[in-house]
């Protein structure tokens, strides 16, 4: 009779220990299940905000190419025949500033097919590598571009009595007030290349 109550026993032992192994098995199962979707919807939030910053983006480089390069003032000295004029091509720095926002800009404009795909396809690796290269090499770009344009537009406004430069924008204030407004979306275009290699970097860290 004994021996037949610890047989019963062990078998009810071994039945609740396999129903537990079973239970776990599923509710990790359930996990990872339910984990699945929603690192697939963090991935594409990450893509559409991706997209997104490309448009504003590309609206910051273009907008400042056009500024600058449409940039000019003339001012008449003495008589009609006598003029001074001020344009960006004058200067090879704003020359530079302007075709660099020009390439960042049709550079984001063509990563967009790529930044859609991604939206499709979340788990794509190389192509969000490519994407953070070329992000990088276009970020430099504008950040030169910017840099440079920046000093320039500084001498423009205090001069430098050392180099004796004379502070132009006393007398061409629209010519300044145009290229300073122009490096507003340039440094914005800085700001949204470095967010969008962040997500890139945190997208592909998630898969």
């Amino acid at each position: 009779m004994g021996s037949i109550l610890q047989i019963s026993w062990s078998n009810q032992v071994s039945q609740s220990e396999s129903f537990r192994e079973f239970a776990m098995k599923e509710s990790g199962e359930h996990g990872e299940t339910s984990k699945a979707p929603l690192n697939r919807g963090v991935s594409k939030g990450l893509s559409v905000l991706d997209l997104i910053l490309r448009f504003i983006a590309i609206i910051g480089t273009l907008a400042s190419a056009i500024a600058m390069g449409t940039t000019n003032e003339t001012l008449p000295f003495f008589t009609q025949f006598i003029r001074f004029k001020a344009q960006y091509s004058d200067l090879p720095t704003l020359t530079f500033f302007v075709v660099a926002n020009s390439i960042v800009c049709a550079y984001l404009i063509l990563s967009l097919p790529l930044s859609i795909v991604h939206i499709i396809r979340s788990r794509a690796k190389f192509s969000r590598l490519l994407l953070i290269f070329l992000d990088a090499v276009m970020l430099a770009l504008v950040t030169a571009g910017a840099s440079a344009a920046a000093a320039i537009v500084y001498l423009a406004h205090k001069g430098n009595v050392r180099a004796n430069w004379l502070a132009i924008c006393q007398q061409f204030d629209s010519f300044c007030e145009r290229i300073s407004g122009s490096l507003i979306g340039s440094f914005g275009a800085m700001v949204v290349l470095i967010l969008l290699i962040l997500l890139s970097a945190i997208a592909l860290a998630r898969r």
